[in-house]
């Protein structure tokens, strides 16, 4: 094997990395129109003047499995531990909107996220929790309107009106068709669904966050940190051409979007990354589309800690690799963060693990000296040039995409997907190869592996699911819900806001499950090359 310093160092985007960085790699570089100034465009060096001098990151760490009444007691768990913020996962039948007792929910159930099948259980989920105060982040997409109406119903039960909520929903749909496939239905009808969740958090809930564009799932399915940030921005610029296309205007609806990205391992092409990215989309918001209200400019975002980048080898090994993302996140100046737990390799995570990952969040936050000053990596030599490196690839990217007509024809296309297959099967080939070193899994590998706790399963967590929403069914009128199912189905065949009879509907007890089933019947499924 060649000698270390021998080797080309390349970044995980394959950017080339050289052996001392200076003064000549930002001849002719204007700080002014490469940085600004913190909280000012193009805000490179973060959104807001002060950063985390004031108030550190939303510590909002993820959480969501069985039932909603368990996940309820997580949630007061970690908010009692210094926990800032909520977020919530929702099982695959959630997600893909089907009902707990649909045969393809079987063995599915509270098995990744929460199972949410009626206003019933939002109540249980929600239970006791300050809504007027708390912000809640929910990683729903193809649902997400759903999920949103029924947590602003539980807080007009509760007396919070709408304007007093504050929190995101995914609502990225576009991601799905690329990375994750828990879509329902095509895309374009997809899209008018965002649309009007747009339009009607504008009236109805104007301090949520109507989506949160995200890069995390594209990441995680194996792009490189460049093509995280392209696609996610394409993905961004699609929803802002079709929110304009019906009739938004931008500085209505872009001061309320938002972005998800990932944190993986190479700290300073993460941190690039981020201000990369940042710099990109106010220049687009600008540039592009005539943005005038400096907040719709403002590229804010949630980091997560990278899931993928967890093995189950060695697992405590984690530990120390959560910690460098979340490093990376708070450099990079992010608004919130989920750091993993270090058993997520092996399942969901336990209670120990969960409270360990919020401790890492709060020694990087508060021990670390990281918040002390805004943006402390800029102006190195190195970083500097590897954030334009990480735009430069990343504008490319964006062309192209443009050249198919947009991310929705770049995605019918399959370019987007077959552009991240490439990447992922590189990146795999070089752990194979040994060329990326991977500690316990492809180096310094223990013979002897020790059992880890695992987070227990209960079996009989669909049964009682599925008893509860019996109940509710057997509850509720019949006839009610109907006429709501109805109203629903001409909407989608009209031009009607969606939400305002799907809220009706939910209102009435009508399940999740019918009321995508009401929009299947108007618009069909996707089927990818169909």
């Amino acid at each position: 094997m060649a000698a270390r310093d021998e080797i080309t160092r390349r970044t995980d985007s394959g950017i080339v990395v050289r052996t001392v960085y200076g003064p000549s790699d930002l001849e002719g570089w204007d700080p002014a129109e490469r940085l600004g100034e913190p909280g000012r465009y193009p805000y490179t060096r973060g959104v807001h003047p002060d950063m985390y001098r004031r108030r550190l990151w939303t510590m909002r760490q993820y959480a969501g499995f069985g039932t909603a009444d368990a996940t309820n007691a997580r949630f007061k768990f970690l908010l009692q531990h210094g926990q800032t913020g909520l977020s919530c996962a929702f099982d695959l039948p959630t997600q893909m909107g089907y009902d707990s007792d649909h045969p393809r929910a079987e063995g599915e159930v509270g098995k990744v996220g929460v199972a949410i099948d009626s206003l019933a259980d939002m109540r249980l989920l929600l239970g006791g929790l300050p809504l007027d105060t708390v912000t809640t982040s929910m990683t729903i997409n193809a649902t997400a309107a759903i999920l949103l109406l029924l947590y602003q119903l539980v807080a007009e039960e509760q007396g919070v009106s709408g304007h007093k909520l504050g929190g995101t929903i995914q609502n990225d749909i576009l991601k799905e068709y690329v990375a994750r496939g828990t879509y329902i239905y095509p895309p374009r009808q997809s899209m008018r669904l965002v649309v009007d969740t747009f339009a009607y958090c504008r009236d109805q809930l104007p301090n949520w966050n109507t989506i949160s564009i995200s890069g995390y799932h594209i990441r995680e399915a194996g792009s490189t940190a460049v093509q995280e940030v392209a696609f996610t921005l394409a993905d961004g610029i699609a929803y802002v051409e079709a929110a304009l296309a019906a009739g938004l205007a931008v500085d209505d609806f872009a001061p309320r979007l938002s972005f998800f990205f990932n944190a993986h391992n190479d700290l300073f092409e993460e941190v690039a990354k981020f201000r990369a990215a940042r710099r990109m989309w106010a220049r687009i918001m600008t540039e592009r589309f005539a943005a005038a209200d400096d907040r719709s400019k403002v590229l804010r975002f949630h980091a997560q800690t990278g899931g993928s980048t967890l093995t189950a080898q060695q697992p405590e090994n984690n530990i120390v690799r959560v910690t460098v993302q979340a490093l990376a996140a708070a450099l990079g100046g992010t608004q919130s963060l989920h750091t993993n737990g270090f058993d997520e390799a092996l399942g969901l995570p336990t209670e120990r693990a969960a409270k360990l990952a919020l401790r890492t969040q709060q020694i990087v936050g508060f021990e670390s000296g990281v918040a002390d000053t805004v943006d402390p990596l800029g102006g190195s030599y190195y970083l500097e040039t590897l954030t334009d490196e990480v735009e430069r690839g990343a504008l490319a990217y964006l062309e192209r995409i443009d050249e198919f007509g947009g991310a929705v024809a770049a995605i019918e296309a399959r370019f987007l997907q077959e552009e991240i297959e490439a990447a992922a099967y590189a990146y795999a080939k070089a752990v194979d190869d040994g060329e990326k070193v991977v500690v316990g899994v492809n180096r310094f590998v223990d013979e002897d592996v020790e059992a880890a706790e695992v987070f227990p399963v209960d079996p009989e967590l669909q049964r009682a699911q599925v008893e509860r929403l019996a109940h509710v069914r057997a509850e509720r009128d019949a006839g009610g819900v109907a006429a709501a199912l109805d109203d629903v189905r001409a909407a989608a065949r009209g031009t009607q806001n969606l939400l305002v009879p799907m809220k009706v509907a939910l209102r009435r007890m009508a399940t999740l499950g019918e009321v995508s089933d009401a929009l299947r019947d108007e618009w069909g499924t996707y089927r990818p090359g169909g």
